[in-house]
């Protein structure tokens, strides 16, 4: 989104020379998305940013997945996947699980109390929803504080580490992109503000203040990338630290937004979930569902209406609070419910005429819609609450 940004030591001018105080030339690099004709930021390095001394195959974690067939709802258990004998020696980018994938969209999990190695994710945009506890995300833009509530863009490319800081583990819940992650275009004036009607504004998004200047020599980074083949990764080695920027300017570079500061839309009557919209990629949306005020109407049914939504699979990870809609079924904190397009799904029985009457819904969820349909990672299948799909009847298929 262009939302310009500048921290550190830059030229007066850009595209000119800019010079050290020993007279040495610092090296610009220009990053920027679609062809150099979106947004984009110049970068000041102490040395060349592309040299490399040797690249060589970092094998991913299990990036295969499985259709949803023969099609029905499905609720997974992610705490069930990270127990602390796991989670202890796992880190923020190695040890993610996959749980769906489409072409367009990845979502994983993963609870980690290690720092990750330095990373880049060539294929798009990541944003990371930090579920619990607390990390210093360290970039070559500068370093960002995440703490729990906090969605993290990282974009497509940026290169960065996760650090995870106090005595809880950190539990990250990844979006990896083919695209760019922003702000819904109907938020957005026509030069890239967000607009009064919008849920949020440039005010709540908060990136770095300071750049890093690390020193190192021969740096690891593993670059997750695209070939014919599908998703693959390479480590490569720099000559000298990636964090070696002196100052950088532009509208692209990483941020926070803390889901406390998504201000609900609310009405009479019960509103459609694009009013929950947050952000959205090529081919879905992520939406908020956030504590609020419910429907005021004298004959309002404050939990959603039983619906099709005949495009999309609809992922809803639960985060927090008490979720109306899903009483009876299991859920709770770190579930997620599988709802596919080809199937109306709605509130469990009894939630629909309890809610009548409610003032108020402390529920804390983020949505993910795709338009294509997702298959299930092995995260996914190592966590499945097989029971689910029944949970609307009071009875499962005949034995």
């Amino acid at each position: 989104m262009a939302f310009y940004r500048h921290v550190g030591n830059i030229p007066p001018k850009r595209h000119t020379q800019h010079r050290d105080d020993n007279g040495q030339l610092y090296f610009e690099e220009l990053m920027g998305e679609e062809g150099f004709s979106s947004d984009s930021s110049l970068l000041y390095h102490r040395h060349i940013p592309s040299a490399i001394v040797d690249a060589t195959v970092w094998e991913l974690p299990d990036q295969s997945t499985t259709p949803n067939h023969p099609l029905k709802p499905r609720h997974l258990k992610l705490h069930d996947l990270f127990p602390e004998t796991v989670w202890a020696d796992t880190d923020v980018v190695t040890g993610r699980r996959l749980i769906l994938g489409n072409a367009d969209v990845r979502i994983s999990y993963v609870v980690a109390a290690k720092e990750s190695p330095l990373y880049r994710n060539a294929i798009g945009d990541e944003m990371v929803y930090v579920e619990s506890g607390a990390a210093t995300v360290e970039t070559v833009f500068g370093a960002l504080e995440a703490k729990q509530g906090d969605y993290v863009l990282i974009p497509m490319s940026t290169t960065h580490r996760w650090i995870p800081q106090g005595p809880e583990p950190l539990r990250a819940y990844a979006m990896e992109a083919n695209s760019h992650i922003v702000p819904p275009k109907r938020y957005l004036s026509r030069f890239g503000q967000l607009l009064e009607n919008a849920p949020y504004c440039e005010r709540d998004l908060h990136g770095p203040s300071d750049t890093l200047q690390a020193e190192d020599t021969d740096v690891e980074v593993l670059v997750k990338h695209r070939t014919s083949h599908g998703i693959v990764g390479t480590r490569m080695v720099y000559p000298q630290h990636p964090f070696d920027v002196v100052g950088w300017d532009g509208c692209l570079y990483p941020y926070t937004f803390n889901i406390s500061d998504y201000e609900p839309i609310t009405g009479r009557v019960h509103q459609p979930p694009p009013a929950h919209q947050a952000f959205e990629g090529n081919n879905f949306v992520i939406c908020n569902f956030v504590p609020r005020k419910v429907d005021y109407h004298p004959l309002s049914i404050p939990v959603p209406y039983y619906h099709s939504n005949v495009d999309s699979d609809e992922i809803m990870f639960y985060v927090g609070g008490d979720y109306e809609a899903r009483k009876g079924s299991g859920i709770g904190q770190g579930s997620i419910s599988i709802h596919p397009g080809g199937h109306a799904h709605g509130p469990q029985p009894g939630a629909y005429e309890r809610s009548i009457g409610a003032e108020f819904f402390d529920e804390l969820a983020v949505m993910v819609d795709t338009f294509r349909p997702l298959e299930l990672g092995e995260g996914a299948l190592a966590c499945e609450d097989s029971g689910y799909a029944w949970t609307w009847a009071g009875r499962g298929p005949k034995q």
